[in-house]
């Protein structure tokens, strides 16, 4: 019960990053690792990270992962990857991750190696969805042919209309609208809302209202049926793709279209917490309002002991919170059926106030807030938000009301950002050196690490890496020293 609840509080993202960075243990007094490359040069870093690599190599079964081979690919080495790719002998396992480094490959700019690398591909699955990815790609780049060509080798028909839904897309995003219609045609007898959701992008950006409306007909349609519920492999729900964007306008017809439907309403609990959600990023303050109107009015429908009633709950809180509407959204949280959840909500609504800028009535509540976990978590909220808003002063000061050494550790490393985005570097690093706990400080020196200049880079690079080992910063040595990632494959594959 004791975990339980003090997951309630920290709530479940926090509760875990503490769990784990509160199991390595504190960080190591003293130099911790400062002294071991006083050069900053990128040959020693190199050099330190094939020694690291080599150690960590002993005994390993899979000495070169996935995300390793994606890296490769990344810093252009893809034919190094693709080599170690073909290593794999379970043959699935192999094509996923050939279809992996396609998409590194296409993503860093190199189309032809990408490209190249698909026909490798005997997955048959694979293959087909390395050619969809690759048709926007080279859409994108402005070689249409190139993009045809692959998307005629598309093989299996329940892959064709998201290809030619994607292609119109890449030509939408570049102002090609006329083309993009055309292929958006090849794709209007699908029945998913993922592509009937692109193709709905395309006709809006093209300014084709008939279209536009006919695809909101159809999606609205397709909510009724029986995968109303649910997503469409990573797509949207039909209606949420609907209602947001015109909600975002401040037009709530179809809304309340909807919940005025006699017997079961298809607006789907799930769909008004997307829109909820979406409405506190971007709504003016009626819209709140009458939003939170139609809140109540399906929540009458609801069970009002359902999880769904308190999903709808939690939304509507945080979007008032966000519009500083902090006694309605407390209401919202008291009416929930989790008591011992409370708390946690009410660090929650703490954090939406701040996020919605007033740091000085969030900082009063959080305070005021009993739970000491719950308590520490508004802090947070409250912290992060000042250091956002470049308030770095005033959020170090308050992380010394946090009790909890692991929490302050967390809070200080968004000042710790904030101040190395200023080009403050020492002092983000000394401030950095402050936090309690080894992984929670290896944390904010790495944000330090990939906002500093080229020579501090390398330095705390060499530092993080002496410390914690080279798997962990595999990114600033992509942007530090890419020679480094074939310096590890080498040491790795020895």
């Amino acid at each position: 019960m004791s975990t339980q609840k003090g997951m309630a509080e920290w709530g479940y993202e926090l509760f875990m990053e503490r769990y784990r960075e509160r199991r390595y243990g504190l960080a190591r007094e003293g130099d911790a690792g400062k002294g071991v490359l006083p050069g900053g040069f990128a040959p020693c870093l190199v050099t330190l990270f094939r020694l690291l690599a080599s150690r960590d190599a002993d005994g390993a079964r899979e000495p070169v992962p996935l995300w390793h081979l994606r890296a490769l690919a990344r810093t252009g080495h893809l034919a190094r990857a693709a080599e170690l790719a073909f290593t794999i002998s379970d043959e699935p396992k192999q094509g996923e991750a050939l279809l992996a480094l396609v998409e590194e490959a296409a993503g860093a700019g190199d189309l032809l190696g990408a490209q190249a690398l698909v026909d490798s591909i005997r997955v048959r699955d694979c293959h087909d969805r390395a050619l969809v990815a690759l048709v926007p790609a080279w859409a994108r780049a402005g070689e249409l042919d190139r993009a045809l060509a692959l998307a005629e080798r598309v093989r299996y028909p329940h892959n064709w209309s998201i290809t030619w839904a994607l292609l119109a897309k890449a030509l939408a995003d570049t102002g090609d609208f006329r083309r993009a219609l055309d292929f958006a045609d090849r794709a209007a007898g699908s029945a998913s809302s993922r592509v009937l959701t692109l193709l709905l992008d395309v006709a809006t950006a093209a300014g084709d209202h008939v279209r536009a409306g006919d695809l909101v007909d159809r999606l609205e349609d397709l909510a009724r049926g029986p995968d109303a519920r649910g997503y469409d492999r990573g797509g949207p729900r039909p209606l949420t793709a609907i209602l947001v964007p015109e909600v975002g306008r401040g037009d709530l017809d179809r809304l309340d279209a909807l919940l005025r439907r006699p017997g079961i309403s298809p607006l789907y609990p799930a769909v008004m917490v997307d829109v909820l959600e979406a409405a506190s990023e971007t709504a003016e303050v009626d819209v709140v309002l009458a939003l939170v109107e139609r809140t109540q009015t399906l929540l009458d429908a609801c069970s009002p002991t359902s999880w769904h009633a308190d999903d709808l709950r939690t939304a509507a809180a945080l979007m008032l919170a966000r519009h500083g509407r902090v006694e309605w959204a407390m209401a919202f949280a008291d009416a929930m059926n989790a008591p011992h959840r409370r708390a946690g909500w009410q660090a929650e609504i703490v954090g939406e106030l701040a996020r919605g800028g007033d740091t000085g009535r969030a900082e009063t509540l959080a305070h005021a807030i009993t739970d000491r976990r719950a308590r520490a978590r508004a802090l947070i909220a409250v912290v992060e938000e000042l250091a956002r808003r470049g308030e770095t002063d005033r959020a170090q000061a308050l992380t010394r009301a946090i009790p909890d050494l692991w929490a302050r550790g967390h809070a200080l490393v968004p000042v710790v950002e904030e101040l190395a985005r200023r080009g403050e570097t020492e002092r983000a690093e000394a401030l950095a050196d402050t936090i309690a706990f080894r992984e929670t400080r290896d944390r904010a020196l790495f944000v330090v690490a990939g906002l500093a200049a080229p020579s501090d880079a390398r330095r705390l690079a060499a530092r993080l890496a002496a410390l914690g080992g080279w798997y962990g910063i595999t990114g600033l040595l992509e942007q530090l020293a890419p020679q480094g990632i074939t310096a590890v494959t080498d040491a790795l594959t020895a």
